[in-house]
């Protein structure tokens, strides 16, 4: 009934690591927010999970990216590393499938880091939401209380999105 009512979508950490800004991310499709709005993580540990409930609508076989509709039909990426679909799924080991219903907290995709960062690759994690038809307004107007600093993977909200 006019949306007013709604609530917002909090997404927790995907994975365990500081949490910054887009612009730090050293990619402009994403620094620039050309995808979507959201912030990244400097993850800490290789263990990425579904960071809210929802269901899995694309998971790369390369375990580089995976996307999610969650409630209120909010879609976001998260897209591990910079440039590291160059891996061709070295050092990536998907978990979970395409189509597949997950808890937040559910385990997704384990990364290598080290083999990440040793083949020259950025393992900054952005997490966009993607704005789907139906969603009204602006990026920067869906994407609320973006966090900043030492976030756990599955536990610790890092925005929330206005449906």
């Amino acid at each position: 009934m006019f949306g007013i009512f709604q609530k917002e979508v909090a997404v927790a950490a995907p994975v365990t690591g500081q949490c910054v800004d887009l612009k730090q991310v050293p990619d402009e499709m994403f620094s620039q927010r050309l995808m979507g709005d959201g912030v990244a993580v400097d993850p800490e540990d290789g263990l990425f999970v579904a960071p809210a409930d929802g269901e899995l609508t694309m998971v790369f076989k390369t375990g580089h990216a995976y996307g999610m509709q969650l409630d209120k039909k909010v879609e976001i990426l998260v897209h591990i590393g910079i440039d590291t679909v160059e891996l061709n799924g070295d050092g990536f080991e998907v978990l979970a499938q395409q189509g597949q219903k997950v808890k937040k907290g559910t385990p997704i995709v384990q990364a290598n880091l080290a083999l990440i960062r040793e083949r020259g690759y950025n393992p900054i994690t952005p997490i966009i939401v993607t704005l789907p038809e139906t969603m009204e307004g602006t990026k920067e107007e869906r994407v609320l209380e973006k966090k900043q600093g030492s976030v756990r993977a599955g536990v610790d909200p890092i925005f929330k999105v206005k449906p």
